[in-house]
Order: C-alpha cells, then sequence, then structure tokens
C-alpha cells in the first residue's frame, strides 16, 4: 500500500467531529506532488485514445474532478477534468482540445466514479459526454457521517492526515495555457479522493449509514438534469428592493439584454453589468442616458454606445402597456413563506414547529445536517396539507411522492407522525 492508503487505514484517523483526533498530534502531511509526478496534459485526440485505453485496463474506483470557469466565463462548461484510477494513474484531460469524451465515459462506465459534491460536477460533466451509472460522493458521505466541515480539503486533512494545496479553486481555468502549480494543485484533487472514499465507506458502514449514503448516491447518479428555471431575472441580486411592477419590467430588460451579451462573448453576466447597477437602473427609471451614467454601475469608463444599449432597454421597460408588465413574485407551487404561517394558519404553524423541532432532535442524534435528513420543503408540505390521519402509512406516503428516499421515510416517519398528531389533538 501506499502512504496514503496505509493513513485511510488507520481507523483512529477517523474522525466525526471535523477535528484532528485527539491521539495524533503531529501536524498534516502537506501533499506536494502526484506519485507518478505530473501528468501531461491531454488535448488531442491520440493522447485522450491512450487515457482512455489506460483506464479501461484500470481496476477499482474512479476519482473523478472537473474545473469550471465561474466569475470568469458564461456557463458553467468544464475546462479541465481529472481522473485518477488504480492502474491507468492519473490524467489531466483539456475539454476544450477534446470536446467529446464520451469514449472516456464509456470506457470506465462499469466503474464506480467518486467525486467531492458530485452535483457541482456532473452538468458540465454530462455536457462533454460524462455521466456515471454509479457513484460515491465523498462530500455528501462527510455530511452523513457528521463531519463538521465536509470540504475537500478539511475531508483529507482529518480523515487522512494530508494537507492539500490551496488557493487555485477560484482561478480562471480557462486559461491558456493553464500553469503548471494550478495543474499540480487539479491533479492533487484526485489524489487521494479513492483513499478518502474507503475511509469513509468504513466509517459510515460503522455508523449503520452506509446503506442510506448508497441510497443517496444512486439518487444522485439517476437524477435527470434539471429544467430551466422560470424567470431567472428574478433571481438577480438585490431583487427584494425591486417593488413596482414597471420597475420589475426594467431589471427583466436588463437582464435579458446583459445576458445575451454575455453568452455572445462568452464572459461571465457580472462582467458585462453588475446586479447592483440592474437593481439601481430599476429603481430610479433614468428618463436618458445622461441620467443612467449619474447611477452606480453606468460610470465614465462607459462608453456612449454601451450607455444609449442599456437606456435602450429601460425605455422598452417604461413603453410597456400595463398588461405586459410582470407579476410581482411567481406563482405558488406550494406552501407559502414560513413566516406568514402564523396569520394565515396559526395550526399549521403549530404543526411546522413541532415538526421542525422533531427533525431537528432526531438529526442531532444521527450526527447530521437536518437537511440531509429530510428536506425542508418536504417537511413544509406534510404540514401544510396533513393527512385527515396521520397515520405511519399516510405520512409515510406522503413523504415519499415528495421524493423523499426510504431510508429518510423510515427515520422520519415515526416522530413526524408523533408532531403531527401532538398539535391535531393540541
Amino acid at each position: 500500500m501506499t502512504d496514503a492508503q496505509d493513513t485511510a487505514a488507520d481507523t483512529t484517523l477517523r474522525t466525526t467531529g471535523g477535528g484532528p483526533p485527539d491521539d495524533v498530534d503531529s501536524a498534516p502531511i502537506p501533499l506536494l506532488e502526484p506519485r507518478e509526478g505530473m501528468p501531461p496534459v491531454v488535448a488531442d485526440a491520440d493522447a485522450l485514445a491512450r487515457v482512455v485505453a489506460a483506464f479501461a485496463a484500470g481496476t477499482g474506483p474512479v476519482a473523478v474532478d472537473a474545473e469550471r470557469a465561474s466569475g470568469y466565463r458564461y456557463g458553467q462548461r468544464a475546462y479541465l477534468v481529472q481522473l485518477r484510477r488504480e492502474g491507468a494513474g492519473t490524467a489531466l484531460i483539456d475539454p476544450v482540445g477534446c470536446p467529446d469524451l464520451s469514449a472516456l465515459g464509456e470506457a470506465i462506465a462499469d466503474a464506480e466514479w467518486v467525486l467531492h459534491a458530485a452535483t457541482q460536477d456532473l452538468p458540465c460533466l454530462r455536457e462533454i459526454g460524462m455521466a456515471p451509472a454509479r457513484l460515491f460522493d465523498t462530500e455528501l458521505a462527510g455530511r452523513l457521517a457528521g463531519f463538521a466541515r465536509v470540504g475537500l480539503g478539511a475531508m483529507v486533512e482529518n480523515v487522512l492526515g494530508y494537507a492539500l494545496e490551496k488557493g487555485h479553486s477560484a482561478v480562471d481555468w480557462s486559461t491558456r495555457p493553464l500553469p503548471e502549480p494550478w495543474l499540480r494543485y487539479a491533479a492533487l484533487d484526485v489524489e487521494l479522493l479513492v483513499d478518502l472514499r474507503d475511509a469513509l465507506e468504513r466509517e459510515l458502514a460503522e455508523q449503520g449509514k452506509l446503506d442510506w449514503a448508497r441510497e443517496e448516491f444512486d439518487a444522485i447518479a439517476s437524477a435527470p438534469p434539471a429544467p430551466p428555471r422560470k424567470d431567472p431575472w428574478r433571481r438577480t441580486s438585490g431583487m427584494h428592493k425591486v417593488r413596482r411592477r414597471r420597475q420589475m419590467a426594467v431589471v427583466r430588460e436588463l437582464w435579458t439584454v446583459r445576458d445575451h451579451i454575455a453568452q455572445r462573448r462568452d464572459v461571465s453576466p457580472g462582467k458585462v453589468l453588475g446586479d447592483a447597477a440592474i437593481v439601481e437602473a430599476a429603481l430610479s427609471l433614468p428618463p436618458n442616458a445622461h441620467a443612467l451614467a449619474a447611477l452606480p454601475g453606468f460610470g465614465h469608463r462607459m462608453s456612449r454606445k454601451q450607455l444609449e444599449q442599456w437606456q435602450a432597454a429601460v425605455d422598452r421597460a417604461r413603453a410597456l402597456p400595463d398588461a405586459e408588465l410582470p407579476q410581482p413574485g411567481q406563482p405558488l407551487t406550494g406552501p407559502p413563506p414560513p413566516r406568514a404561517w402564523a396569520d394565515k394558519d396559526p395550526v399549521a404553524a403549530a404543526r411546522l414547529s413541532a415538526a421542525r423541532s422533531a427533525v431537528s432532535e432526531l438529526a442531532e442524534r444521527l450526527t447530521m445536517p437536518q437537511e440531509n435528513l429530510i428536506t425542508p420543503d418536504t417537511v413544509r408540505r406534510l404540514c401544510w396539507e396533513p393527512p385527515k390521519d396521520p397515520t405511519p402509512e399516510t405520512v409515510a406516503e406522503i413523504l415519499s411522492a415528495h421524493g423523499a428516499r426510504a431510508w429518510q421515510v423510515e427515520q422520519v416517519t415515526p416522530v413526524l407522525v408523533k408532531a403531527l398528531a401532538e398539535t391535531t389533538t393540541a
């Protein structure tokens, strides 16, 4: 075994409080280089074919990671993919030079993929032809096991006793060529991922949670891609200040123009025009470009042509007939916000309070976050429209209908039935 594998097999290093074990007083060992040295960046078809063959011949789980250029580029595409497998070593693949990785995805289709925070990387991996049939999410495993800090660096340090290099997670990964320190950081991100997976699997088994984790992993792997957001302009930061429909129309128009420009230029929308500037324009409703230029975010560095472009968007919103103005808020598809329950339905508010307390106590006993035990939205929906007779069967049916996994239903149903019954008879 490697040093890292020896460390992973040492049960004294597996802790569930996010801090170092009491019997280990040495500092974490800095992890500075990949075990087999720095691999070359794969950026052409021939090099990719060699990687595909190597990973197809490898054994065991495959560590997978991806780097995006969030905050720099439009969208969430991958600009580097890192993989590691026993017998194949580590590969760094440039999806710009190799935009179709479906052959690689097929080569490792039968293997378990190990990712950290899988839901963040799966969308960009799917775009380039890679989707796992089975996975192990080390971040989610850490949450279920009760770790207070579940970032990759913290997990590797607390579980394996190694310190990963820090500092390059938020860089512009669309940069070409990628600097060697960035590539080293990326390679080390998958260096110990399988070791971490093995240690966490043992920890979950000892806690009796391994089957729960497997249900969660299967749900992530089988989940369909998220549908496009409805009215994404409503998520503009500072939108809570915008209350009039005409002002909302300005936000919508400016957001839409900004998005088209950002997509055409392949830059982050925030680099085209900040959310704060959009909200300022909506609140002020400037009558002309001169007035717009006086607002924060539309300063002297903006050209006349740009100002006129933004002012034209404001003018279009100002000219809309009332019937075409956006409605305040979005149609509710579920219960109202909890803060409104006391006025709308005091009995439902009491149910929700009791249910939240019961779930909180259970999550504490099980040493895991409440949201991983059962989603808050599921609890709200149950409490807003509870069954007439809150039996274990009727409550379990509602929880399952809202997407709760079998292990979640089994754990929370008894405490929720009790909470509903107590508030019904109170």
